[in-house]
């Protein structure tokens, strides 16, 4: 996360919307499909920004931006707390006024923090925020977690099941990064995050 931030991209363009602006453009001038802005609740903890970012991506009117995905931390928080679920819905309301206001579409909101079981997706789309959520680190501990939440249900799978996974989460890395040394580390590095 230093690295990508200490070049001005990921968390550091939150505080350069002209930069997003720009990016999303030059994205919709060589890509056409759809574009999801995903960012976190701010830089600090207690100044977050998102809900004025997130309201003036809407007020641009990009019609390649798809969503906004709102991860309910900081950047400096990381992962030391828990997804905050009220700010992501003070985020949906600043964006249902700013449609209103702007007279602009209403661009969907997906929250993202902290699903790691059915019952919290189930969750998440109680709170009213979003009619979804997005399964980040949740489904990396659980590749299984997109078939609990579909058939809403727990599910905890064999041994063998997670064997298979596992062999199988290699067997595509090698294939994505190659077998020398560096497809080797890349795909040991991202399964050392289970």
């Amino acid at each position: 996360l230093d690295l990508v931030c200490d070049k001005g991209a990921g968390s550091a363009l939150m505080m350069k919307p002209n930069k997003i602006r720009n990016a999303i453009i030059g994205m919709g001038n060589v890509f056409s499909g759809p574009v999801t802005v995903k960012m976190r609740t701010g830089w600090e903890e207690k100044k977050p920004v998102a809900a004025v970012l997130a309201r003036k991506i809407q007020s641009w009117e990009l019609p390649n931006v798809a969503a906004v995905m709102l991860h309910g931390r900081s950047r400096t928080q990381r992962y030391s707390k828990l997804a905050d679920y009220d700010y992501i819905g003070e985020v949906g309301l600043a964006m249902d006024a700013g449609a209103k206001e702007d007279g602009c579409r209403r661009v969907p909101l997906i929250p993202n923090g902290d699903v790691m079981s059915y019952e919290d997706f189930e969750e998440r789309k109680r709170s009213g925020v979003s009619d979804t959520a997005m399964l980040a680190r949740g489904a990396l501990i659980k590749p299984w977690l997109p078939t609990e939440i579909k058939e809403r249900r727990h599910w905890d799978i064999s041994a063998g099941e997670r064997l298979d996974i596992l062999r199988n989460f290699v067997n595509y890395g090698l294939e994505q990064w190659g077998s020398d040394t560096q497809g080797v580390n890349t795909t040991r590095r991202f399964l050392l995050e289970w």
